[in-house]
C-alpha cells in the first residue's frame, strides 16, 4: 500500500515535500498539499493588504514591495530546478514567485487545516501504527477529515510577528509597527524612524527608508552605511514623555518605532503539549536533527532553522524525511533521539549561545546537510555552494547598498578528470 502523506502549507518547503513525493509513484501516493491562500509561494506572495484578507483570515506574507533577494539565484536554488539562466543573479520577489509557480503544480487553495491529530491504531498484524487525521476546512466552512501516515509541517515561521517588551511602550506618541505589516517607503517620507532589529530586513528596509535610525544590541557594523543611516544601541525604555532611550543613555524623538525582530512559530492546528514538544523562546525542541520530534517520528517540521540558505536546506530535509518513511534510514529509539538532542543543546549553550538562537545554524548548516546527505544517501551540496554563499556574505559586509549588481555564473570545469563547479563574477 502507497504511504498517504499531508502537506501543510505551498510555500518553498511545502513545493519542496510535494515535488520529491511525487517522484516517488513507488512508494507514496500522491500527496495532499493543503493552503490557507489562494496560491502557492507562501511568503513569497506579495499582498499589499495587511492585518487580515477578504476573508477575515491573517495576512501571512512579509514581503515588501522592492523587496530583491539578499542571495543569488545560483545558490538560492533547488538542487534539481535551476533558476532560468538569463536572470540576473539578484532576484526581485514576483521572480522567485514565479519559480517557485513552476516548480511544483499540486495543491489544494483557500483551505484551512483546523487540527492535525495523531491516532493509534492496530495493523493487520497486530502491531501499533501511528497514523494522523488532518481536519481542514474551505471557503465555504465545509469540514473535512482525511487520515494520513504522515505529515509534513511547511507553514513557514515569517507571519506572527515577535515584537519584545519594551518599557514605557505605551508613552510612544507616534507610530508603532512590525516590519510584517510594511510594504513599501512612500509612508514614512519626511519622518523620524527607529528601526530596532538589523538583520536581513532589518538592514534592507532601513536602507529603503534611508533617514532612519537603526537600534540593535549587536556589534556595531565596520561597513560603510549611506547617508541618513545612522547605527544605535539597542532601544532601552520609551519614556513618559515619549522620548526614547537607548542603552547607551543617548535620548532621542522619533515618529516611528518599527520593530525587524524576528517571528515566533506558531502551530495552532497542533496540540504540541500532546507532542512531547515546547515551542517558546524562539525554540521547538526536542526535534531530532530540526525535524521531527521523537515521540512521533511520521511528523516533520521542514525549514525551521534560522540563517540558512532556504531552499537547497529544504531539499535536504525532505530528501532525509523521505528516506526515513520509506525505511532507508532507520532512526534510534525515543530515548536515544532525545538524549542526542539534550547534546547538543548543551553543547551550543556551553559555547555561548543563548536558548533562543538553538535553531541559528549559520556556519554549521554545511555539515548539517553534509550529514542528512550521508544518512540517507544523496548527493550533497556542492561545496561551490558554501563558497558563493560565503563571497556573497563578504560582500555584503563591503557593500551593503551595491552588492546586489554583482552577477555570478556557477560553471563546471575539468581538474584531472573531475568535474567541479567553480563560481565566476559576470
Amino acid at each position: 500500500m502507497l504511504h498517504r502523506v499531508a502537506v501543510v502549507g505551498a510555500g518553498a518547503a511545502g513545493l519542496c515535500a510535494a515535488r520529491h513525493i511525487l517522484s516517488r509513484p513507488d512508494r507514496f501516493a500522491p500527496p495532499v498539499l493543503f493552503e490557507l491562500s489562494g496560491r502557492v509561494g507562501g511568503t513569497w506572495c506579495y499582498e499589499e493588504r495587511v492585518g487580515t484578507d477578504e476573508r477575515g483570515l491573517p495576512v501571512h506574507s512579509s514581503m515588501y514591495r522592492d523587496l530583491r533577494t539578499n542571495l543569488p539565484k545560483e545558490v538560492m536554488k533547488f538542487p534539481d530546478f535551476p533558476f532560468e539562466e538569463d536572470l540576473s543573479s539578484f532576484l526581485p520577489h514576483e521572480e522567485v514567485l514565479r519559480y517557485l509557480q513552476s516548480y511544483c503544480e499540486r495543491y489544494q487553495f483557500n483551505t484551512v487545516v483546523e487540527k492535525v491529530n495523531p491516532v493509534v491504531m492496530t495493523t493487520e498484524d497486530g502491531e501499533e501504527k501511528t497514523v494522523w487525521e488532518v481536519t481542514s476546512s474551505d471557503m465555504s466552512g465545509h469540514c473535512r477529515t482525511e487520515t494520513f501516515d504522515s505529515v509534513f509541517v511547511c507553514s513557514g515561521h515569517y507571519s506572527d510577528p515577535h515584537i519584545p517588551v519594551i518599557p514605557g511602550i505605551e508613552h510612544f506618541k507616534g507610530t508603532v509597527l512590525h516590519s510584517h505589516s510594511y510594504r513599501f517607503a512612500e509612508p514614512f517620507s519626511g519622518r523620524s524612524v527607529v528601526v530596532l532589529g538589523a538583520r536581513a530586513s532589518g538592514l534592507d528596509i532601513s536602507m529603503e527608508l534611508a533617514k532612519v535610525c537603526l537600534s540593535h544590541a549587536r556589534p556595531r557594523f565596520t561597513f560603510p552605511l549611506p547617508p541618513g543611516l545612522r547605527q544605535c544601541s539597542a532601544l532601552e525604555a520609551v519614556q513618559e514623555d515619549g522620548s526614547v532611550r537607548f542603552q547607551d543613555g543617548e535620548v532621542g524623538v522619533a515618529d516611528v518605532l518599527m520593530f525587524c525582530t524576528g517571528y515566533n512559530f506558531t502551530f495552532p492546528f497542533l496540540d504540541c503539549g500532546r507532542l512531547g514538544l515546547q515551542v517558546d523562546d524562539h525554540v521547538v525542541a526536542p526535534l531530532y536533527r530540526f525535524l521531527l520530534p521523537p515521540a512521533f517520528p511520521s511528523l516533520f517540521f521542514i525549514g525551521l532553522c534560522k540563517i540558512i540558505l532556504p531552499f537547497p536546506h529544504f531539499d535536504c530535509q525532505v530528501r532525509f524525511a523521505l528516506a526515513v518513511l520509506d525505511g532507508s534510514v532507520t532512526l534510534p529509539s525515543r530515548a536515544q533521539m532525545e538524549d542526542e538532542v539534550r547534546r547538543q543543546q548543551q553543547e551550543k549553550m556551553e559555547r555561548g549561545v543563548e536558548r533562543r538562537h538553538l535553531l541559528v545554524l549559520d556556519q554549521d548548516q554545511w555539515e548539517y546537510c553534509q550529514s542528512l546527505a550521508r544518512t540517507a544517501d544523496f548527493p550533497p551540496l556542492d561545496p561551490v555552494i558554501r563558497d558563493l554563499y560565503q563571497e556573497v556574505w563578504r560582500q555584503r559586509r563591503i557593500h551593503p547598498e551595491n552588492y546586489r549588481r554583482i552577477n555570478y555564473r556557477l560553471e563546471t570545469v575539468v581538474y584531472n578528470k573531475l568535474n567541479k563547479m567553480k563560481a565566476l563574477i559576470v
